[in-house]
């Protein structure tokens, strides 16, 4: 990667701001969901910084009017391609709660207004960017388009869907981390023009009409399968989550017959002509960025800040989230079932030099309204900061089996040096105040360690007053469903967490983070939970429902009813009224959840805790009480 210098401001969002360069034409149009922001938190600014830095023209199409083709043609027509991204998270997430309620807010969009992107984002903008401008390739990007690569379960139509590739009729899909990709893709365009052959270049997806004689990959059970037997999904998503690491991966196929009659189930287009066969191809991930190439990444001219056009309208609120923070690494190898990440980064940890986020930081401390804070230094999970493996660079990461549970794996490398010094010297650097550490610690690698020097100096200088961990649960089937080690060693760590704060004198708080309603949780495992809440006088700040996002192991488990891992099914509360009763035993001091609580405790055999006793969760009902409670369950049924 080469990246030569370039003036420090955003690049252009209007044909007049293109001009003002002296560009004629666009190489490249980047369609993205999120506004415009400069930083390298957000992914199209990586894309794009990284396009320009080898010489590409590039502009930005951010939350552009979806209802016409208009908007579309603000730049004219780009010389190579179109790229487009849903943006920062998948935009049915960034659009509805877990309830499936539309969300007023959108930390992505200026001002935090809600209601500037389209459900299915990456979706819709591909077809208004080929109304625009036939024959130009259009390739998709970003969280959205990478999760949704496969045919995948949709939560918000409680349905399989198919390849996003094909809804879209986008050229291509690179997913992951799409730096080398989008390098070879743009290359390829360069040299050959728009005919360019997109095949074969590692961490993309592109559909064909027939496999090579020599495929020597993974074929798939077909989506029509799919369709028809949840545990050949349960089996095909197992198979998809055993081929990310880019050292073992082989090649994926996943089968559809196009056209034909309609199939409503399927989505599928009755054309009047015979079924086609198509198939969804996915190249092995990219390889993972060396310390260097890394480091070239994060230092390519970002003016840190989102578009000036947005200052009128307040701003983007998702900038102030990572202003003053670093990124230290990607990837992770902690393997919770509920996380996105091994589909998306995969499980090997890369890390920048420590020269390199040293730089970032005195940049950080230029800025005018810098307060002597860093926010954070961190990624997926701060306290990675390598491989967890040697054998990981050289063969790639475990398939069966996962680097901390149920127990640490003994090849697992262990070591908090690197990232503690790293941290003294942030800390000591001039106009510097804090430093503090607020992405995930994961808590059982901490434990891990014998040298208890990182956790003393974590406690000492890097706390602001609270540390947020997340243990989720504490029943252990529950655990075991979502990658999570017992809960014997967070209360471990909670134990000793309190005798280093005593010790330094610091009143300083854990705050745990809790899901309810995850696979593997019934009543019983959420009285459970609660009956510790109690027992230790403990009030959660809030309580997540479990969210079926693509891309998850939880969300396989969510739509099959079956743990892929072990092929064992798996008990899952759907029910929206199942769902209130989980999140109300969590809640059950709240008063307005009087009622639900009464009614799960009931239903689990378990008013043994309904009454006045030092053990009781709730009183009983009184008769007014009841008659609400009544009219509430009727309510939540017929909505659920």
């Amino acid at each position: 990667m080469k990246f030569p210098p370039s003036s420090l401001k955003p690049l252009p969002m209007t044909r007049s701001e293109m001009e003002e360069r002296g560009w004629d034409q666009l190489d490249f149009l980047c369609v993205t969901g999120d506004a415009y922001v400069d930083h390298p938190s957000f992914g199209i600014a990586i894309i794009s910084r990284i396009l320009e830095a080898e010489g590409f023209r590039v502009g930005i199409l951010a939350q552009p009017d979806y209802r016409s083709v208009e908007d579309f043609k603000r730049f004219g027509k780009p010389r190579l391609g179109i790229l487009i991204t849903g943006g920062n998270l998948d935009s049915m997430v960034s659009n509805y709660t877990v309830s499936k309620k539309p969300r007023r807010r959108d930390a992505y969009s200026p001002g935090g207004v809600g209601g500037r992107r389209p459900d299915r984002a990456s979706i819709v903008y591909a077809v208004r960017a080929r109304e625009a401008y036939k024959g130009v390739p259009i390739i998709l990007g970003g969280i959205e388009a990478s999760l949704r690569r496969f045919a995948h379960y949709d939560y918000w139509e409680d349905r399989l869907r198919r390849s996003i590739l094909l809804d879209s009729k986008a050229d291509l899909l690179v997913y992951g981390m799409g730096e080398r990709a989008i390098l070879e893709i743009a290359r390829r365009l360069r040299e050959q023009g728009r005919e360019a052959n997109l095949k074969g270049i590692r961490g993309t997806v592109y559909a064909t009409s027939s496999l090579p004689s020599d495929f020597e990959g993974i074929l798939l059970p077909s989506y029509e399968t799919l369709l028809k037997d949840r545990t050949a999904y349960a089996r095909s998503f197992l198979l998809q989550y055993q081929n990310t690491d880019p050292f073992s991966a082989r090649s994926l196929a996943e089968p559809y017959s196009i056209g034909g009659s309609p199939d409503e189930d399927s989505g599928s287009i009755n054309t009047g002509k015979p079924n086609i066969q198509r198939f969804v191809v996915q190249e092995p991930p990219a390889l993972p960025l060396s310390m260097e190439e890394l480091d070239r990444v994060y230092s390519l001219p970002y003016t840190r800040t989102s578009h000036p056009s947005y200052e009128s309208q307040g701003g983007v609120p998702a900038l102030e989230e990572v202003r003053f923070s670093l990124i230290s690494s990607r990837g992770c190898f902690g393997g919770c079932s509920f996380c996105a990440l091994t589909f998306h980064q995969g499980r090997i940890v890369q890390s920048r030099s420590h020269d390199s986020l040293l730089q970032e930081a005195m940049e950080l401390t230029q800025l005018p309204d810098f307060k002597g804070y860093i926010h954070d230094v961190g990624g997926p999970t701060a306290n990675f900061r390598h491989a967890a493996c040697d054998k990981q660079l050289r063969s790639g990461t475990c398939t069966n089996r996962l680097c901390l549970v149920p127990k640490p794996c003994p090849n697992l490398k262990i070591d908090h040096q690197d990232y503690l010094q790293l941290l003294r010297k942030l800390r000591s650097l001039p106009k510097v105040k804090r430093v503090f550490v607020r992405s995930g610690i994961r808590y059982d690698y901490l434990l891990a360690d014998p040298d208890p020097s990182f956790f003393q100096e974590l406690c000492q200088f890097h706390v602001s007053g609270q540390l947020k961990v997340a243990p989720e649960h504490i029943n252990p089937r529950v655990l075991d469903a979502m990658g999570k080690p017992s809960f014997e060693v967070y209360r471990r760590f909670e134990r000793e967490y309190q005798r280093i704060n005593q010790e330094l004198q610091k009143e300083q708080y854990l705050v745990p983070y809790f899901i309810s309603s995850h696979p593997g949780s019934d009543l019983e495992a959420a009285i459970e939970l609660a009956e510790y809440f109690r027992d230790h006088h403990f009030i959660p700040e809030q309580v997540q429902d479990f969210y079926p996002t693509p891309g998850t192991l939880s969300t396989c488990m969510y739509y099959t009813g079956i743990d892929p891992r072990r092929g064992k099914e798996i008990y899952v509360p759907r029910s929206a009224h199942e769902k209130a009763l989980q999140r109300a035993l969590l809640q059950y001091r709240d008063p307005k959840h009087h009622g639900l609580v009464v009614e799960a405790l009931t239903k689990a055999g378990r008013t043994d805790l309904i009454g006045y006793g030092p053990k009781c969760l709730v009183r009983p009902l009184s008769p007014s009480n009841k008659t609400t409670m009544k009219r509430k369950s009727k309510s939540l049924r017929k909505h659920g």
